[in-house]
């Protein structure tokens, strides 16, 4: 029974990566089209979000978004989520409507085939440069600039797998504030569980989503953000505390 379970999970990660490929190869014509020119980004994100759907639906994920207050069209934002699983950009994706730039560790544009695309519409950052971490400021005032918004996973990388939500750094709210954008806390409930970082785990089922009440910066100062940091972390660790009483 147990060798039955390690050949499910192994199939079961072989196929979310062809997942991850059939639909690149099938509008790669579209998303090269897409990125030739930063103004297009919007195109590409539509794309993404088809990319995103394909897979989450081709997993057995059947994905349901609460929204208790929906991002208005033309306005930017710092969205920012708990972070657990490789599933987590394409539950983002498809939760929200509104075109952003993902902020993501460099080590990913190293991935065959998706890596290409990533290096070129994301904003990529080496945690161990402090230069680099400069240089996303830079990058996503740009990014602010044209309309758009911005996602980061403020946890800074995937914690372990018994840590419900690690400490948030302070870079996603540091940029809300010198931008005065609102912040949009999301809290992902199940991504953990149907798919994680842990090879030998996951299984089909519901993939759920909260987007909360957003999180206003106007009027706050740099001195502000770790209180901002400490607001916005509690919320969704009440929420998945909630959760977890539920079950």
């Amino acid at each position: 029974m147990a060798i039955i379970k390690y050949l499910f999970w192994l199939l079961y990660r072989i196929w979310f990566y062809i997942l991850v490929a059939i639909p690149i190869i099938i509008m790669f014509p579209l998303l090269i089209i897409s990125i030739l020119r930063e103004q297009w980004y919007p195109y590409f994100f539509k794309l993404a979000r088809i990319w995103s759907k394909f897979i989450l639906i081709g997993m057995g994920f059947g994905y349901k978004i609460k929204r208790v207050e929906v991002p208005e069209q033309n306005e930017s934002y710092m969205f920012v989520a708990n972070h657990t699983s490789m599933a987590d950009i394409m539950l983002m994706l498809v939760a929200v409507k509104n075109p952003f730039v993902f902020v993501g560790k460099k080590e990913l544009s190293k991935i065959p085939l998706f890596g290409f695309f990533y290096k070129r519409t994301c904003i990529l950052v080496d945690r161990t440069s402090v230069k680099s971490r400069q240089a996303v400021f830079l990058q996503a005032q740009r990014r602010l600039k044209q309309g758009l918004s911005i996602c980061i996973f403020p946890e800074g990388g995937v914690p372990e797998e018994d840590i419900l939500l690690d400490d948030f750094k302070d870079g996603a709210f540091r940029l809300a504030i010198n931008h005065q954008i609102p912040i949009v806390p999301i809290t992902f409930y199940d991504n953990k569980k149907r798919f994680s970082y842990t090879f030998f785990s996951g299984s089909p089922g519901r993939m759920r989503a909260k987007i909360h009440n957003f999180i206003p910066t106007e009027g706050l100062t740099i001195v502000e953000t770790k209180s901002l940091n400490k607001e916005v972390r509690s919320l969704i660790l009440e929420e998945l505390n909630t959760n977890l009483m539920k079950k």
